[in-house]
Parts: structure tokens; sequence; C-alpha cells
């Protein structure tokens, strides 16, 4: 006990606090220490609480703006195509499952606020040039145009599919978390292609989380179509024997290829182009129903002179009777009659002779006379005569195969494969042969005698 003034623990633990307990004496000056801080404090403590409020009151501004600035940046963020891909092939291996995966995924990207990559156009475009050649036609320069885009891959194109999969979903969500119907999307986003300001379009007068949406998405689904626009170049020219412009088919073709976008489904194991085959044609039809005859013709009259020219061709009698026709087409007699009367159609003097509108028009050709630019003088010239004219400028190669793929003085028209069985040459070359030979009838020159006649 000795030595420890008095306290009988002395410098050993104490067994509730847990310390050693110093002498009295330097427990009484350390009160009376903390008592002078604590007096101490208690003056600082409403001038400490004046700067602060004045403190708080200027940080607050520059607090807020840090914040937003901090959210500018995460909003800021993109997610490329090469990592969105890497996450959608996961999910890929189960078909069943991946619209519930893209929608986590959509979820965590939200919360994180990053934004899909918007790639530029010129990434899939190789450079081309169509040289200085003067004035060039539409469709060669739109077929320039096209031959200068980079094709996908089965595996790309699938990656792609996926991709404006995602994007039509997250644009879906953003739309049902504001509020906003997809009538109101269509009203507040403008169509026409416009530059891109941010992360927003200049004609978009929604918020900007769903124009953002919506930009990623068209983005995705004009790269679909721009990269398969060599489609409607090669349907196409199945048409190029009617009277519709090819210009307004190509235009009808561009517009079926985002219809066929917005309906195309990866999981088929499909090619696009397969896909998009279907809409094109339907589009080339709709319009030539349409708008294919100066005098609209109705739809079903239309398709029921279609079945009346395959039972012509299976009767091998181009002037067969209605009865005849009728029970070959399985149709009734009133129908093939009005359908036969409805095929007589018209064509404008005012037409011009090509798309360009460059080799001049038919009443150009026509003798204005007192009564008018219409004369009795072409009733003095037939079909028949007129095409013989033209036909007799051509190469026996040539008429023997537009004689054979037309029907011109034969029985039937007859395939690609029938003709090169009687040349003895592929199919490649008769449609070669083909081309040139009308290449030729369409110069005005050559035109001008059959022009008339055509529908």
């Amino acid at each position: 006990m000795e030595g420890t003034g008095g306290d009988p623990w002395g410098p050993f633990p104490h067994p509730i606090w847990g310390r050693s307990r110093k002498p009295r004496q330097s427990r009484k000056k350390e009160v009376a220490e903390l008592n002078v801080d604590s007096a101490d404090r208690r003056e600082r403590k409403p001038q400490q609480e004046r700067v602060g409020q004045d403190r708080v009151m200027t940080a607050n501004p520059r607090d807020r703006a840090t914040r937003s600035q901090r959210k500018e940046q995460t909003m800021g963020r993109i997610i490329s195509h090469g990592e969105l891909d890497a996450k959608l092939d996961r999910y890929a291996h189960d078909p069943g499952r991946f619209e519930q995966k893209a929608k986590r995924l959509i979820r965590e990207l939200d919360s994180a606020g990053v934004a899909l990559e918007i790639k530029d156009p010129a990434s899939w475009r190789k450079s081309a040039s169509i040289g200085d050649r003067g004035r060039v036609p539409l469709k060669q320069q739109f077929r320039v145009d096209v031959e200068s885009i980079e094709l996908l891959d089965r595996e790309n194109e699938a990656r792609l599919a996926r991709r404006v999969e995602l994007a039509r979903l997250r644009l879906e969500k953003a739309l049902a978390d504001l509020g906003v119907s997809k009538d109101e999307l269509v009203e507040g986003v403008s169509h026409v292609a416009t530059a891109v300001v941010g992360p927003l379009t200049a004609d978009c007068s929604l918020p900007s989380r769903i124009c953002r949406r919506w930009l990623e998405l068209h983005a995705l689904r004009v790269e679909m179509v721009e990269r398969n626009l060599y489609l409607v170049l090669i349907n196409v020219e199945r048409y190029s024997h009617t009277t519709a412009s090819q210009h307004d088919l190509i235009q009808e073709g561009s517009a079926a290829l985002f219809r066929a976008v917005d309906g195309f489904d990866w999981r088929r194991g499909l090619l696009f182009r397969t896909y998009a085959v279907h809409w094109l044609n339907q589009a080339f039809r709709s319009h030539l129903y349409n708008f294919g005859n100066t005098v609209r013709v109705p739809v079903y009259l239309q398709k029921a002179l279609k079945h009346i020219n395959d039972a012509r061709s299976r009767l091998g009698e181009a002037k067969a009777g209605v009865p005849e026709i009728a029970e070959a087409a399985k149709l009734s007699e009133n129908l093939v009659g009005a359908a036969i009367s409805a095929a007589r159609t018209s064509r404008s003097i005012d037409v011009a002779f090509d798309d360009e509108d460059e080799g001049g028009r038919l009443r150009d050709l026509l003798q204005v006379s007192d009564e008018g630019p219409y004369t009795t003088a072409l009733e003095d010239v037939s079909l028949e005569e007129s095409l013989t004219q033209a036909m007799e400028r051509l190469g026996d190669r040539e008429r023997f195969v537009l004689q054979q793929r037309f029907g011109i003085g034969a029985d039937r028209e007859h395939t690609l494969a029938e003709v090169a069985g009687s040349l003895g040459v592929s199919l490649e070359r008769v449609r070669q042969i083909q081309v040139r030979a009308l290449n030729k009838l369409r110069t005005p020159a050559l035109r001008r005698v059959i022009e008339p006649f055509l529908n």
C-alpha cells in the first residue's frame, strides 16, 4: 500500500474502468482545464454559428452546382457497342429469357445514368466517287452511295438486331416512367434528319431522357436500314417493266425497310434480308395498285387481272373468250369481264420519257394542229408495226432474247432458264443481253415509235 497515495489499486488497472487511476491532484487539474475549455467554447459558439451559417449560405449554391455537374458527368457516360454486345451475347445464349435480362440491364444503365453509343454513319461507309462526268442521274448516284456501304455478316447483323431491341425496350420504359404516350412521342420528335446537339436533337420538344432514348433507337434503325439498302436496288428491278417511277419505288422500298427492322426477330435464326424481301415486295405491289395507272383501278380488279393473265398463259390463247378464261381462272364471268374492261389504260402526253426528265415528253413529238396536240395520225401505226421497227435495230441475239422473254410474236413469255437453254449460255449471260437490249430501246430515237403505246 505504500507509495500509492492511499489508493488501494495503485498503478494497476481498475476492475471497472479498465485503466490505471491517476493521482487525485492530477484529476482535479484536468477537471479545471476542461471547465475552462467549456467556458471558452460557450463564449465562441454564437460567433461560430454565425460564421457557419454564412458559410452554409454561401456554400450551398456551390454544392448544388457541384452535384449538378457531377450528375451531368454521370449522365454523360457512354457504353460502347462493343461493351454492350459483350453483355447481350451472353444473354442471347438463352433467347427465352433475353428480354427479362435486357430489362434488368436497362434498369442498371438508367440508375447509373449511362447512355448508348451513337455511331457516325461514316463508320460503315467506304470512300466512293462517281468521277467527274457532269450531271449524273439520281438512280446512278444512289447506286454508288449504296455500293459504298459495308454489308453486315450474320453475326454482326444479329448483334445489331439485339441492340435495336434493347434500345426499343429502353425507350418504352422511359415513356412509361414519364407518362408519355407513343402519339405524343410522334408529335414531339421530328423524324427529319437533323444534326445532333449534345445528347438531344434540335427538333425534340420532349424531356431530354426520352429524346436521348429515341435518338439511340433511331440511330440503330437507320444503321440497319442503310446497310441493307442494296436489297431495294435488287428487288426493284423486278418491277422495271411497270409504269411506276423507279424513284418512287425506291422510296417505298426504303420506307418498307424501317417496318422490316421493327418486326424482325433475331431469335428465329433467319437473315434480315430473308425477312425484308417480303416487306419490299408488299410495298412495291401496294404502290403499283394505288399509283400504277393514271386512272386508279380498284385493287380487287387488279388482282383478278393477274389471275386472268395467268389463265391466258396456261390456255396458250391470247384471244381466249371470257367463259374460257373464267373457267381456267376459277372466277365469275362478270368479274373477268369487269377486269378486262378496267385493263384499258391511259397515258398522259405530259409524262416524261424517263425518270430523269431529260428525254422530253410525249407531247414534244406530236405535231401541233388546230385541233390540239392530239391527232388521229397515231392511229395509223399499229403497235405491232412499231415494235417491229424498233426490234429491227437490235442485234439478232438481242431481238431473240426480248421476243422470248416478253412473248413478242410468241405464245407466252419464257423464263431466263428456257432462253438460256435455247441459246446454250448461262442465266447471267441472258440477263446481260436483255439489259443491253432494253437500254438500247430506252434511247429517245428508238423508243419514239413505240412510246405512244406504252402503258
